[in-house]
This record gives C-alpha cells, structure tokens and sequence, in this order.
C-alpha cells in the first residue's frame, strides 16, 4: 500500500469522525496525519515503528493505525466507525462541495447514506427544509451527482498503478510466479481505467499445478470483496472499489492473452481480420491455423503474433485502431518518446508558495533523477490560496533562483542550471497578473488559468487568445484545466488556441499529473499536425512522488504517436532555452 493509499484511509477516518461528531481534536489528528503521509518522501509500508514515530504529526497510536493498514487494509477504528453506517456513505463525500458535516446533516435528519438516495431525496423536494440547504446548495448537488455518475466506476491512472504494483509484489512473493503484467487500460495508457486486469504466469501457473498460486492470490490482504475464483482466475474488489481481475496462465499461451487482454476492442477486431485474411484465427490462446487450430502459429509472446502476422511489435500505448495496424504493415511505426529522452522538468512549486520544498531540494531531486536543468515557476499573487508572489516577491525569488544556480552549478560541476520562472495566472481578461518588466526577468514564464472557469466558450478563448499575444508568455500552462474525474475542462475553441500559440510560438504544455493529464492525447495529436512547440511537465508540488508522476505523462505523450523529437525539454538545456518563444530583446 502506498503513501497515497495510507493517506487516504486516514483522511477517510477523519470524515468518518466528523460524521459521528467525534472529536475536533482527534479529526484534525487524523487529518494532520493523513497529510503527512501523503507528503512523506519515504515508503512508509516498509518503514518500521521508529521511522514512523520520526514523522512529525505521527505518534504511537497513529504508526500501529499505518501498520495496521499495511498488513490488513485496514485498522480497528476505521472499521469499527464503517460499522456504524451503511457503506455507502463515503460516496458522498465523493461529491464536489460535499463535506462530512453536511453528510451528517443529511443522515441524522433523513438517514441518506447513499448517492441514489440523495437523488431520490432531491427530486421529491425533501431537502428543501433543512438547514444551509437552499436552493444554489440543492442545484450544486444535483450537478454533482450528474458529474458523479458520468466518471463512476473510474479511476485515474495513477490509483491503478499503485494497485497493480501493490499487488504484484504480493503475487511475486509466491514461489514459482516468475512474471505480473497489467493489461488493459493501464498497459494501454489511458487517462482513467474502470478495472485492473493483471497477467500472471511461471512454472506455478501451469495447469497441472495452478490451483495453489489460484489460491495465494485469493488471500491477498487488501480484497474487500471476493467476486469469484476459479480455476486460473481471481476477481476481486479493492477497498476503493477498483474490480480486479488475475488471470495465472501458462507460459506457452502468455503473450496471446496479453495481446488479447491489453486490446483496445477495435485494435483487436482489426488484428483477428488480419489474422483471417491470412488463413489463421486469433484467440486470448493462439494465433492457430484456420483450417486446423490444434497447429499453433503464435502464442508465447507479443512479438512472434505481431510477426506472424507480417507486422512489427506495436507499442500498447497506440493501440487503438487508429491507424497503427496499416503503419506497423508498412515497417512505419514512429519511434516513441521514452521517459529517459526527458533532460528537464520546467513548472514545478516551492515553498514560496504552495510547495513543500526548496530551490536547493528541488533542484537535488532533479539531478537525481538525470536532469540537466529544472524551472522553479511559482504561483503569482492573483491565487492568493496559493501565497502567490507579487511582483516584489516575485523579483526577489529571481534573485533567490540565481544565486541558487551558482551554487548549485558550483557543488554539482554545472550538470544542472536552475532557471527563473513563473507561473503567472491569466486573468479574467487575458491580461497576465505580473507586470512586464517583472515577467522580463524570468527565463520561464507559464501562463495558466485558475479561476473564473465557467466563462463562456467564447470568452474563454478570447481571454487565452489575448494572453497568448503576450510577448513574454513562452508556455501555456494546463491548457483546459481539467482535473480528471473531479472538474470537467472549461469551454475552449482548442483549434483556435493551438493555431494562435503555434503561429506566435508559444510551447502547449502537456501536464504529466494524473489528476490533469491534459492536453490529452487528441490534443496532442493535434498539436503536433498544426506545428506547436510542446512541452511536458510534472507541476511538481514536492521533490518526492510528484516528480516521479513524469512517467504518466510519457504514457499519453505515446498515445498521441509523439517522438522525442516532438518535445521541447527532451533538448539539452542551452537549446532548449533557445526553442522557447523569443523573449523581447534578449538573446533566449
């Protein structure tokens, strides 16, 4: 289980709390310590009871609460707190401006312990009479629960990621199970994944012998529910919901179900077509004769199918039948961008504002990890939540940054230049919220929006169009301000805003947390057609997990077919300073 997962059980004990109307005390130590959990820059499922105790906001009963969880899933209080409501009471809290006291307002006064009740209770004008429940709160509810329902059942990347790795290690630890591989939407790369199908096979998933690693697998710690099992499968619900499906399969027809379990749908379709033209039938078992299946042509693995077929090995990121069958036919498949061609990381957060490091720790973080350079590009004035910097501050972080790269560049023998940046908010207007000669001194300057989106389509445009033509602006920042299965993308006419920032040179940014993940792989690929310059970035709030969600950016960078070619920061640094759109007399 992961930091993430850990936090949430104990951020989920404290709206569990709030509910009951425990104490306010105890909430906020839940809280407090959920928050450094997520925080925590070290794996606290392998951390021992000292290590634990080392971290402010955990004390004694609160590491026995983490181990708990580490081991079971769970610990006594969560559950004893879950007993008392009927499970789906913590839905709602997945409803946007929905918090633990209005949960209990809503289950003291009408027992509404689920989505589907809450609805039901809305549309008969129930709500109506209860306190701070006026008819903005009553319509906000209801457009919840649309929103609500429209992204049930998904999940982001990432909480599929840490699911899977969670438990392969588990399966791994079984002798005899030698490779676990995702399928699926996750191996495909998809923003959201609705469940987690997982590969397994060695010496102790053949046949004669399976019925053991069928049964370790059933055990696994964190299952909620147990769906079925059987002869080579598991299925099975996490504690977020998430369905699970382990198929252990021999090693001889491994690579057939791993083409057949990756898909997509249309992908397949299209491969079994293939297959049929060419006098052969494709199977989750084989790629066998026609005319005489028991004559095996391809099975073991992914490449001798693809090959038997007359085609190259597809990357699963592209397949989505979109043309990648004809191109991999044709020996033209692009080479796809990798993670390793990524020589910079240039919009991420420190203390200054909303982040919870350095300059000096951001900047150590990213030389271990292979960077050459890094922006530090903080949050302006007009996000105040953020303690966004005013052009005061703002010209004093530059001198920050500055002296921070020299001595950086000094202690390090120059493998990584520190640049001065920005992330300056695009007001309601268009107009930056940073005065010029202020964004001059930047290297880095990216523009983002962060409030007022529910301006119209066409305003909207207009007000990106119009900062766009701000000479200073080099990166749009998070071009729809999307947050994946929380907030939908604000209206945009995204041809026209691509088209503008290719013809001025403005870089689009391609925000790698799997809360944004925009732009999307559609807008990538469009992008690319209309000439933008493109830019991939962490918006890294910490020097630990959030510089690490590069990866999932990667991943929707290889859906769009983009090479590294196609992507500014996989520059060395000098050229990649020189790519940006040209500041106003200045040589970058």
């Amino acid at each position: 289980m992961d930091n993430s997962a850990l936090a949430g059980l104990l951020d989920e004990t404290a709206s569990l709390l709030e509910i009951n109307g425990g104490d306010a005390f105890r909430i906020r130590s839940y809280r407090r310590a959920a928050e450094a959990v997520e925080q925590s820059t070290i794996d606290l499922s392998a951390a021992d009871a000292a290590r634990l105790l080392s971290i402010p906001g955990i004390g004694k009963g609160m590491a026995a609460n983490i181990q708990a969880a580490v081991a079971t899933g769970s610990f006594p209080l969560r559950d004893e707190l879950l007993a008392l409501y009927p499970s789906g009471i913590l839905d709602l809290l997945k409803l946007p401006g929905m918090g633990p006291k209005t949960v209990a307002l809503l289950w003291d006064a009408s027992k509404i312990s689920s989505i589907d009740q809450l609805a039901t209770a809305i549309d008969a004008g129930q709500l109506s009479a209860l306190p701070r429940m006026g008819q903005k709160q009553i319509d906000k509810l209801r457009k919840g629960i649309e929103d609500y329902r429209q992204s049930a059942g998904r999940f982001r990347m990432n909480d599929a990621d840490e699911a899977a790795k969670s438990i392969t290690e588990y399966l791994m630890a079984f002798p005899g199970i030698a490779q676990v591989t995702p399928a699926g939407s996750l191996r495909r790369g998809r923003e959201t994944a609705g469940d987690l199908d997982l590969l397994v096979t060695g010496p102790a998933c053949e046949i004669d012998c399976v019925s053991a690693a069928v049964e370790y697998t059933a055990t696994y710690p964190g299952i909620r529910n147990l769906i079925a099992r059987g002869e080579n499968k598991v299925s099975f619900y996490l504690a977020n919901s998430l369905q699970v499906d382990v198929r252990l399969l021999p090693a001889g027809c491994y690579g057939a179900a791993l083409q057949y379990f990756t898909g997509s749908k249309m992908h397949n379709v299209a491969l079994r077509q293939r297959a049929l033209k060419l006098g052969y039938t494709l199977s989750e078992w084989a790629l066998a004769r026609l005319d005489d299946e028991s004559v095996i042509v391809a099975a073991e693995t992914e490449e001798s199918i693809y090959a038997a077929l007359g085609m190259d090995w597809i990357a699963p990121e592209m397949r989505e039948n979109l043309g990648e069958i004809e191109a991999a036919l044709q020996h033209k498949l692009p080479q796809l961008i990798e993670q390793s061609d990524i020589r910079g990381d240039v919009h991420m957060h420190t203390f200054a504002t909303d982040g919870r490091n350095s300059i000096r720790e951001m900047a150590e973080a990213a030389l271990a990890r292979g960077y050459e350079y890094i922006a530090i590009t903080d949050h302006s004035r007009n996000l105040a939540m953020t303690n966004g910097l005013d052009p005061e501050r703002a010209m004093e972080q530059v001198r920050l940054i500055r002296q921070t790269d020299r001595e950086f560049a000094e202690e390090s023998g120059g493998k990584l230049r520190i640049f001065t940046g920005i992330e300056v908010d695009i007001l309601g207007d268009g107009e930056l919220d940073l005065p010029d000669e202020v964004l001059a001194e930047m290297d880095v300057v990216i523009g983002s929006v962060h409030t007022l989106f529910q301006q119209p389509k066409e305003q909207m445009t207009e007000r990106i169009v119009r900062a766009l033509h701000n000479p200073y602006l080099r990166i749009l920042g998070h071009p729809t301000g999307r947050m994946l299965l929380r907030r939908e993308p604000y209206g945009l006419d995204m041809p026209t805003v691509l088209a503008t920032a290719a013809r001025l040179g403005v870089a689009v940014e391609h925000n790698a947390s799997p809360s944004r993940l925009d732009l999307c792989d559609r807008d990538l690929r469009h992008a690319k057609e209309l000439g933008c310059k493109i830019v991939i970035n962490t918006d890294a709030h910490n020097n630990g997990h959030d510089l690490d969600k590069m990866r999932f950016g990667i991943r929707q960078l290889r859906r769009a077919w983009l090479t590294a070619g196609d992507i500014l920061n996989t520059l060395p640094r000098e050229q990649f300073l020189s790519a940006l759109r040209p500041r106003p007399n200045a040589a970058s």
